[in-house]
């Protein structure tokens, strides 16, 4: 596992973020759910593959197996690659978890 402070654009993060590669779905306002590749994480967000482009500011759920959906909101999108601020911070023992799971 590596901790990255700083996104590919060198800005600088609220929260560090946790390099990480896992496989969630993802889903649009009325559009079915897509199996995408997350590529970082944070308690507050993560950097994820969208399969269509969305706007910046749209609401997208978040499926990690073994959770609830989490709604976030686009912040950012390079192509396919964007970035997802969640509504409600994950607690700290939930993304330690997940954190845990990704890299075994």
């Amino acid at each position: 596992m590596r901790v990255c402070d700083q996104s590919s654009d060198h800005q600088p993060r609220s929260n560090p973020r946790l390099i990480l590669s896992a496989e969630v779905a993802i889903r649009r306002s009325a559009v079915h759910p897509f199996r995408v590749q997350l590529f970082d994480a944070s308690p507050l967000g993560c950097k994820i593959e969208f399969v269509e482009r969305p706007f910046v500011g749209e609401r997208v759920w978040i499926k990690f197996d073994g959770l609830e959906s989490l709604e976030g909101t686009v912040r950012w999108v390079e192509g396919h690659i964007g970035g997802v601020r969640f509504e409600r911070p994950l607690h700290e023992a939930v993304f330690e978890r997940l954190a845990r799971e990704a890299s075994a």
